[in-house]
């Protein structure tokens, strides 16, 4: 378990990094980072108490970063 998580974080990181560093986002490294982090933390402990999984721990880490990155700076932009 605790080896899943160590890399569940390594892996939203990376996406967070990935992310900002490509022009795909443009919220910041950090703030990329720690919206990724927090997406796969979610995704990884609902997934421990529900056993919703979508493939292996891996892929569940990165499409729940991917998906964080759509919601949350989408959800808290202003509308124009």
């Amino acid at each position: 378990m605790f080896p899943t998580l160590i890399g569940t974080v390594v892996i939203a990181g990376i996406v967070g990094y990935l992310s900002e560093k490509t022009g795909w986002t443009r919220n910041g490294i950090l703030q990329s980072v720690i919206i990724c982090v927090g997406g796969a933390f979610l995704f990884y402990f609902a997934s421990l108490m529900f056993g919703i999984r979508l493939g292996a721990p891996g892929i569940d880490s990165i499409i729940a970063s991917i998906g964080a990155l759509i919601i949350v700076p989408t959800h808290w932009r202003r509308r124009r």
